[in-house]
């Protein structure tokens, strides 16, 4: 009771002067510690457990690995996995599956579905508990092909396993794929599930359909904070601060006080439009009126606002006045902004304290490399390469995925291997004529590898979010809307590019890059060229 309570210590003070203790005790005390992120104490409890000669169950050893996986403790969880084979529990259908949740959520994904597929029992949870370690390890693609198999054996979704999978459509850009799971919901009665609609209100947005995702929040029977912060997340991330800035002031005329989250989402609404008084002011008002105390994503919004609008001074000087420790992200962002508006001497610094804090990190050696390629500083350019190649710093390929027929297909930069390869590249070649005509030329400053410019030309062309819209144009029929999904944010040449090819095509295209949506219609971009 006192451990369900949230009153761990009154519970271990009982726990600790009990004159007679059996495995059901023990039992509750770990599961009082593992309810409570508690982790490491559950963890120790155990091994007293051990010292005192306690034998665990079936109960005791499932705690344990939850709590190794709120952990993320791989170790301790491989030797609990070891002791539940000892004991033949490896069999029981609730111990299998938090084993694959445990190996899931230490990012083993290939050790859990190996589990999972060499389970003799398998329930509703076991499949959620894989479903879960995709969409959890960015991984929404097997999750949605599990799904799939889930469905041919039979086996029936809960509303945790629905919300799991429209967190991976989500992550996609799969819209399509998103659609059919919210009939399967409607179909099943999930809809009135607040988890549920707030998960679909927020597929909907990062899907770039926003009036659908208002519609269904405007439709909701119940709303709670996390319903009012989707929907202004979703609007902030395709660029309507307008509506998002309106969204925030209903919800609190309506009686909702917003959080941690709410403000993160409304500051980044403003930075992504240039709202920099506004800014200010909803960050001041969220210490003083609000009770709100800032946290690192706050600080960060803040210097992504001053940043983006060229106030790299007041950034750099808002950084080092932050009364807590600045994280990697807030340097990365001066960074980034350093970049766009080409203040060398600024990134250089932020660039020396994100090496600090994350020496593998290899995006801030592609930001800085490009700031010396515009600047012209051949020679700092040629020793940025140098110490990347040094630390051993590889970076991670740009990656673009499309939805065609309900089939997702990724791309990555200078990829060969899609069956369509010959006829993508052919597309390629006619839209560059295309665009050159229109008066498209080429920023080489965005490919860092030491070629000629012809070749650069070819590397460019060759970027996954182009090669995906050649794969959408030729697949889908015309006037369709294309939509594109990228692990990192779109480069200058390719927000260019794009741009003029929705114009050539007469094509609406969405790209939904790391930072915020981009919509291209008619030549232009719903950033405004301010990203």
């Amino acid at each position: 009771m006192y451990a369900k309570c949230g009153c761990t210590e009154d519970a271990r003070e009982l726990f600790d002067n009990m004159s007679e203790r059996d495995v059901v005790s023990w039992t509750t005390m770990i599961a009082g510690y593992a309810q409570n992120g508690l982790g490491k104490e559950a963890l120790a409890l155990y091994e007293q457990m051990k010292q005192e000669g306690m034998q665990p169950n079936d109960v005791t050893l499932g705690l344990l690995l939850k709590a190794c996986a709120s952990l993320a403790a791989l170790e301790e969880g491989k030797q609990l996995h070891s002791e539940i084979i000892k004991r033949g529990f490896q069999s029981d259908v609730v111990v299998g599956s938090t084993l694959v949740d445990m190996y899931a959520k230490c990012g083993c994904t290939e050790d859990a579905r190996e589990l999972f597929d060499n389970m003799s029992e398998r329930n509703v949870v076991s499949w959620t508990a894989m479903i879960a370690g995709y969409a959890q390890n960015g991984l929404g693609k097997d999750a949605l092909a599990l799904y799939e198999q889930m469905k041919q054996k039979g086996v029936q979704p809960d509303n945790v396993t629905f919300v799991l999978l429209l967190k991976a459509c989500a992550s996609l850009a799969a819209l399509e794929q998103g659609k059919q799971l919210h009939s399967e919901i409607i179909k099943r009665g999930f809809q009135s599930d607040v988890v549920v609609g707030n998960t679909l209100v927020d597929m909907y947005a990062k899907c770039g359909s926003t009036e659908d995702a208002r519609e269904l929040f405007d439709n909701m029977s119940e709303r709670d904070v996390v319903s009012w912060n989707a929907m202004i997340a979703g609007y902030a991330k395709n660029g309507l601060a307008q509506e998002a800035l309106a969204l925030f002031e209903q919800m609190q005329r309506e009686g909702t006080e917003p959080d941690e989250v709410t403000y993160v989402s409304v500051l980044s609404a403003c930075a992504h439009s240039g709202l920099v008084d506004k800014g200010r002011y909803i960050f001041n008002s969220m210490c003083k009126n609000h009770g709100v105390t800032p946290i690192r994503e706050h600080y960060a919004c803040m210097v992504d606002l001053l940043g983006r609008a060229g106030c790299l001074a007041d950034a750099e000087f808002f950084i080092n006045k932050m009364p807590i420790q600045p994280s990697s992200v807030v340097w990365m962002t001066l960074l980034g902004a350093a970049r766009n508006h080409g203040h060398v001497e600024i990134g250089r610094r932020a660039f020396d304290r994100v090496v600090k804090l994350e020496p593998e990190n290899a995006a801030p050696y592609v930001l800085l490399s490009n700031m010396y390629a515009v600047a012209g500083r051949k020679d700092e350019l040629a020793k940025i390469r140098n110490e990347m190649k040094e630390a051993g710093v590889k970076k991670m390929p740009g990656c673009s995925w499309i939805e065609v027929d309900n089939q997702l297909h990724a791309f990555v930069v200078g990829d060969a291997t899609h069956p369509q390869s010959k006829e993508i590249q052919a597309e390629l070649d006619r839209l560059v004529g295309l665009m050159k005509k229109a008066g498209y030329k080429p920023n080489l400053s965005f490919v860092l590898d030491d070629v000629e410019d012809e070749e650069k030309e070819n590397v460019l062309c060759e970027h996954s979010e182009k090669l995906a819209i050649a794969f959408g144009l030729i697949n889908t029929p015309y006037g369709t809307p294309i939509r594109i999904k990228k692990n990192f944010p779109i480069c200058g040449d390719c927000h260019n590019a794009t741009k003029i090819i929705s114009k050539i095509v007469g094509r609406d295209i969405s790209v939904m890059d790391a930072n915020r949506y981009h919509h291209f219609k008619d030549g232009l971009c719903s950033c405004g060229d301010y990203w």
